[in-house]
């Protein structure tokens, strides 16, 4: 999607995708290695009842399926950050995620009449329909120039 593409107020889906083990294991042991996310046997008595994936992986999920919804082969060249980063719920292996997002605003920059600012509210839900992930992401457009 192009900045001009973007409305405030739209919805941007993706379909679910489904979460396996052997990417959260895998994840998990390269950049987030806590036993609740590598060590089943712990894990099965630990708080969470067994393996649960990391929040980061969760995020990582979020951000593939933002790219494939809207921000491939876009104008978007990067973003100085997030807000309200939220784990609200356990991802597992088996989840099925899907992802929804809401546009909240829509400027250009009063500095940089070439920069186009968008934020948006990304949203994961399980197979079960429960919010796992939340975030307010705010994504940099190069603006085209009017044909005249």
């Amino acid at each position: 999607m192009k900045f001009k593409d973007f409305e405030v107020g739209m919805a941007i889906r993706h379909d679910p995708v489904t979460v396996t083990e052997a990417e959260m294991l895998a994840f998990a042991h390269q950049y987030d290695p806590q036993w609740f996310h590598v060590d089943a046997q712990r894990a099965q008595a630990g708080r969470w009842g067994g393996l649960i994936g990391s929040g980061w992986l969760t995020g990582g999920i979020a951000m593939r399926m933002a790219v494939d919804a809207a921000l491939k082969d876009s104008d978007s060249f990067g973003s100085p950050g997030l807000e309200r980063l939220r784990w609200v719920k356990p991802v597992r292996a088996g989840d099925s995620l899907r992802f929804e997002a809401s546009v909240d605003s829509k400027r250009v920059s009063s500095s940089r009449p070439d920069l186009g600012i968008v934020r948006w509210t990304w949203h994961l839900y399980n197979q079960h329909d429960e919010l796992v992930f939340e975030t307010e992401a705010t994504n940099l457009f190069e603006i085209e120039p009017e044909p005249r």
